[in-house]
């Protein structure tokens, strides 16, 4: 079993969540005894341009303060998102990360420029033997990782297993998790420029009409969808088994590693913060929770959410989390403890 504490509160307030975060962080790294390491990234996500209701940068405060107090050395990391916009590549996803706040310590894109810098870890389970990951990610054994509960079309709901799980994967990897299929062109938007076939270091890509993307050749790196200036390169996004395979991937980027794990379950919304727009709230504030263990977090938020408002609220992300149970990941058991 394990243990996850909470501090309520029912509010938003990003300066009252610094300092109930950094009172959590402070709580389990004594009762827990975790050893802390000499330099400790902070996983966040930057939210996407025009979206207001992700975890804005003073949340972070209070953690970068605990971490600063014990000289430990902290960052911000994060890496690109598979789809074009203002994440897509480093450059711009630190001018958009700097745009919405997310000055106070240096920022880390993972996975490099495009999404090519990857690193694998081996796994063996149902989906995938091993998992695609930012490269950097490699560099570090212990990073807190943090995530806004709220919903998300697919997933069912974002916390802190889509954190490890997309949040830690390389544009590869974000790839593979989504689709079945390796990227198509829509032929009415290709130019035929030939941006894709100078990206592409296997020869997948060829001109006819318009780009042709090999399947037996494509090794699904997605650096093509990347580089598109038309947009006319995508992928299935609705690939099969979607919710099991982020599951496999969050067991990979935690695995060996010894994370912490804080979830603020705050500003909830029936979308993610990957939406560029305007997002409804949908429940009340609940509070803040840490633990060492990111099935058992992202359980208790969301069981708590459901006795809040309604059982049947982001459902369809139990599938993730039996999927954890199948493969020997973390627990659905757990305690909870508030302070």
């Amino acid at each position: 079993m394990s243990n996850v504490y909470y501090k309520r509160y029912e509010g938003n307030d990003p300066e009252v969540l610094s300092l109930l975060a950094k009172e959590l962080f402070e709580h389990i790294v004594e009762h827990e005894d975790v050893e802390l390491k000499k330099e400790i990234p902070i996983k966040v996500h930057f939210g996407e341009k025009g979206n207001i209701t992700h975890m804005p940068p003073q949340s972070y405060n209070g953690l970068i303060d605990a971490l600063k107090d014990r000289e430990i050395d902290t960052s911000y990391i994060e890496t690109n998102v598979l789809y074009r916009g203002s994440r897509t590549t480093k450059d711009n996803h630190v001018a958009l990360a700097k745009d919405h706040g997310f000055t106070q310590i240096p920022i880390i894109i993972a996975d490099g420029n495009m999404g090519e810098d990857v690193y694998e870890v081996e796994i063996n389970k149902e989906y995938f033997d091993k998992v695609k990951l930012g490269k950097t990610y490699a560099d570090y054994d212990q990073i807190l990782v943090t995530a806004h509960f709220k919903g998300h079309a697919m997933a069912g709901f974002g916390g802190a297993l889509k954190q490890l799980a997309m949040g830690f994967a390389s544009r590869s990897g974000k790839l593979a998790q989504h689709a079945k299929l390796k990227p198509s062109v829509k032929g009415k938007k290709c130019t035929s420029c030939g941006v894709c076939i100078d990206k592409c270091d296997v020869d997948a890509i060829h001109i006819e009409d318009h780009a042709i993307i090999s399947s037996d050749k494509c090794i699904g790196c997605a650096g093509c969808i990347a580089v598109c200036p038309t947009g006319a390169i995508s992928n299935d996004w609705n690939g099969e088994n979607f919710r099991e395979k982020i599951t496999e991937y969050a067991y990979g980027a935690s695995l060996n590693k010894s994370h912490i794990y804080i979830n603020f379950l705050t500003n909830v919304t029936k979308e993610c913060d990957c939406i560029g727009q305007h997002l409804d709230i949908i429940a009340k504030d609940v509070g803040v929770f840490v633990s060492m263990d990111p099935v058992a977090i992202d359980a208790a938020c969301l069981d708590i959410l459901q006795k809040n408002e309604d059982e049947a609220l982001f459902d369809k992300g139990r599938t993730t989390l039996e999927h954890a149970k199948r493969i020997g990941f973390g627990s659905l058991d757990y305690k909870l403890i508030e302070l």
